[in-house]
């Protein structure tokens, strides 16, 4: 497996990337269960491209968020401009 390249995509894209890896993962334990696999450094991969993913897509939801809450901010401070 390669490095992931998670710039540049979408939430719906990171999701379904998110999706096939886990499946990855999946066949990749049942094989090493069945069978020795030759590589088995292909899980650990894996893992990782999953926690990559995961944090990827934590980062955009609190970047939503993070605006969201600057705008109630601004609201907040005009707000009190002109109460005064």
């Amino acid at each position: 497996m390669t490095k992931l390249k998670l710039d540049g995509l979408s939430t719906e894209e990171l999701n379904k990337e998110l999706e096939t890896v886990e499946n990855q993962l999946q066949d990749l334990k049942f094989s090493n269960a069945l069978s020795t696999l030759e590589n088995t450094t292909e899980i650990t991969v894996a893992r990782r491209n999953i926690a990559r993913i995961k944090t990827k897509l934590r980062a955009q939801e609190l970047e939503g968020s993070t605006q969201k809450r600057d705008k109630i901010q601004t609201r907040r401070r005009i707000a009190k401009k002109i109460k005064k």
